[in-house]
């Protein structure tokens, strides 16, 4: 198996029906490996390491048995039998057919991204259910899909980000095989697969791993959900740097994004996350691999480029100014998070669709840390280098309510920011759903009980103050139960909606939309030189901007208000809207776009 990762954690078949296991236990002095009913001793070897060559195949089933005989998965098991408690199951990798076999992915400037949710994406709620509907998305226009985390997570239903065991696809989506067929029939549409990893914790219950290696946490530098990972360590730096790896190479991902980047503390040379990143690139060199940040300190430093253009560490961030500024202004809500952008919204907008970043006396609170080696301010970013969206699973399925935006503005003004998030030159991402329209809700959904389950549900109403807060007349009383197997099954798409007349409509203006992008923008973009950018001075509704690549410019032009207003003057040849165009005036909820050449 040439091209396989050989991970330094848990199991690897090697040949003649022999697999070599190996678990970091530091705190025990014995450990044995249960394989299909059959116990073998592990030697103990330097650095806290327990290993042992065994005769097995693929589909056994093993456990690990500490000194006190208590059995537990393997941490970096590739699947599991029963859950996050149950045995861990032996898996070849190498025994999947691809059937797109020649893919090595799609320049990132190509990207137009859906974010889905495994298990409410299809009634079934399975990779396999997954991959017969990715043909509605291609006719769309969507050129990727990010997948929300499928790492195993106790019990059925759940986000993904409390995950225990980061190397294996949750039981209830189905097999790796599984997985991987959901990647193959992507790549078979020309489309690129992205998934969502939690590299900053692990989930509350069911992460055996402080019973035997408490030095993989750090206890005394918590995050907000438990303890943070000890990034120091070098055994556990390799457990995610090959889990990285594991993903883009064995399940063929065309790259990752790395959730509450902001959340990974480490006092290492160099950073965790500058080492994943190169080790990833260098690796990987062949394909198309795109790494993105989910940072809430907005570290220009991650996403830079270097000077020829080319990508330094990350490719890109996802652009939560952007998100806030359009909500306020689309919602006219201000409290929680939206609150710092509530003051001069129309600002935040111009600022977080030119530059990227909203400037920090706009959306104060948001620092960077001096000590995590990363926090340099004045790096090369691309406009391409920031993901931008209207909605993501955050944004709704954390409101009270999971509203989307369909159910909460008007709708002419959704479809003129719907314009302005596909025709900037940002990298744009979806909410699955939102190309036809969805207006079922997206509610935060867990598989817990006992205090764990209390604590979960408590934990809602917080949630909701600071996504937009509690809607007048309504109390804790009137929230989903986030326990409940209905609060899940009534996040499902509604895909009838998808072939009425307005999910049609919807679906013909997104595709249109994404042509244009693909033939006019994508180009602009696909230079590694950093483009100039000039925000015209313009009242409250309008947003008037152009981008200059060199030689072409790119100009996008919104009135946002109901009525004809002035705007600063056009002088490219409009490659969407423009009709009832003059060059220096915009009817009411219009975008024009705009291309000229200097």
């Amino acid at each position: 198996m040439p091209d396989r990762i050989l991970k330094t954690w848990g199991a690897n078949l090697t040949s003649g029906d022999v697999a070599h296991f190996r678990l970091w236990a530091p705190d025990e002095w014995a450990v044995r490996l249960v394989l299909d009913g059959v116990s073998h001793s592990m030697r103990a070897v330097e650095g806290g390491w327990f290993e042992v060559s065994a005769r097995a195949r693929a589909g056994d089933r093993y456990w690990f048995e500490l000194s006190v005989g208590t059995c537990v998965a393997d941490p970096a098991a590739c699947a599991q039998a029963e859950g996050a408690f149950g045995p861990s199951i032996l898996v070849d990798h190498s025994a999947y057919a691809w059937k797109a076999a020649a893919w090595r992915g799609r320049p990132w400037e190509e990207a137009i991204i859906s974010e889905l949710h495994v298990g409410c994406f299809t009634p079934e709620g399975t990779f396999r259910a997954a991959a017969e509907r990715l043909p509605h998305l291609a006719v769309a226009g969507i050129t990727a899909i990010e997948i929300m985390p499928v790492a195993e997570f106790q019990g059925v239903r759940g986000w993904g980000y409390d995950g225990v065991l980061p190397y294996a696809p949750h039981h209830a989506y189905g097999t790796p095989d599984d997985l991987k067929a959901l990647v193959d029939a992507a790549h078979g549409l020309d489309m690129m697969v992205l998934l969502d990893v939690v590299y900053n914790h692990f989930g509350p219950e069911g992460n055996d791993l402080t019973r035997y290696a408490s030095r993989f946490f750090n206890s005394d530098r918590p995050t907000p959900w438990g303890a943070s990972i000890a990034f120091e360590e070098p055994a556990v730096r390799r457990f995610f740097i090959e889990n990285a790896l594991y993903w883009l190479r064995d399940f063929r991902f065309d790259g990752l994004r790395l959730d509450a980047t902001d959340q990974i503390r480490d006092t290492s040379e160099p950073h965790f996350l500058a080492a994943l990143a190169r080790e990833v690139s260098e690796t990987l060199a062949d394909r198309n691999v795109h790494l993105v940040v989910e940072d809430a300190t907005r570290r220009r430093n991650l996403v830079r480029r270097n000077d020829d253009g080319t990508v330094a560490l990350y490719t890109a961030g996802w652009n939560d100014d952007f998100h806030h500024a359009f909500h306020v202004v689309a919602t006219g809500e201000d409290r929680g998070f939206y609150q710092p952008f509530a003051k001069h919204p129309w600002q935040a907008m111009r600022e977080a669709m030119s530059d990227g970043f909203v400037s920090p006396k706009t959306a104060k609170g948001i620092a960077l840390d001096p000590t995590d080696g990363l926090h340099r301010t004045d790096g090369r970013v691309p406009p391409q280098a920031r993901v931008s969206f209207l909605q993501n699973h955050d944004q709704i399925g954390n409101r009270a309510f999971g509203e989307r935006l369909a159910s909460l503005g008007d709708s002419v003004q959704l479809r003129v920011m719907t314009a302005l998030l596909m025709l900037s030159p940002q990298i744009p991402l979806l909410f699955m759903g939102e190309e036809y329209g969805e207006t079922q809700p997206f509610l935060f959904f867990a598989d817990y009980a006992g205090e764990l389950g209390a604590a979960v549900r408590r934990g809602r109403l917080d949630e909701a103050r600071s996504f937009g807060g509690m809607p007048h007349g309504k109390t804790a009383d009137d929230l989903a139960d986030p326990l409940d197997p209905r609060t899940f099954t009534a996040s499902k798409l509604h895909w009838e909606r998808a072939e009425s007349m307005a999910g049609r409509a919807n679906l013909a203006f997104m595709r249109q939309l994404a042509d244009v992008r693909r033939r006019h923008i994508v180009p602009l973009l696909s230079d590694c030189s950093l483009p100039s950018f000039e925000v015209h001075p313009a009242r409250d509704g309008i947003v008037a901007i152009d981008w200059s690549f060199g030689g072409p410019v790119l100009e996008l032009r919104a009135n946002l208000s109901a009525d004809r207003c002035a705007v600063p003057p056009i002088h490219g040849e409009p490659i969407f809207g423009g009709e009832g165009l003059e060059r220096s005036e915009l009817p009411g909820s219009s975008v024009v776009a705009a291309v000229r050449s200097n």
